[in-house]
């Protein structure tokens, strides 16, 4: 079974930084489009940014200017820089590929207060 194991995470105040890792056992990692996730509490799981094979990256609307996620295939590791931390960015972080498959790793939680 492929594992994700996210890390990184803490308690910062809005306006913060943050830098979460994720390392993976997934199996031909360099072809996988690779993903960060959020949930927030009482919401569903959604996608926060995401990195493709060919370095392309895409962001959440909230995300773009502030997050910058970037892979080292030698390593099968994925990292989420966030910067200007904000109160709405508070959750629980995954990283998984693209699209997701059914099994996550811990997540590390991530709080930003005001």
């Amino acid at each position: 079974q492929v594992q994700f194991v996210e890390s990184g995470g803490g308690l910062v105040q809005s306006g913060g930084s943050l830098t979460l890792s994720c390392t993976t056992s997934l199996p031909g990692f360099q072809s996988f489009a690779m993903g960060w996730y959020r949930q927030a509490p009482g919401q569903e799981r959604e996608m926060v940014a995401i990195i493709k094979n060919d370095d392309s990256t895409n962001y959440t609307h909230s995300a773009k200017g502030r997050f910058t996620i970037f892979r080292d295939n030698a390593k099968k590791t994925v990292t989420l820089q966030m910067t200007s931390l904000k109160t709405e960015d508070t959750g629980r972080y995954y990283c998984h590929y693209y699209p997701p498959g059914t099994f996550w790793g811990q997540g590390t939680q991530v709080t930003v207060t005001s």
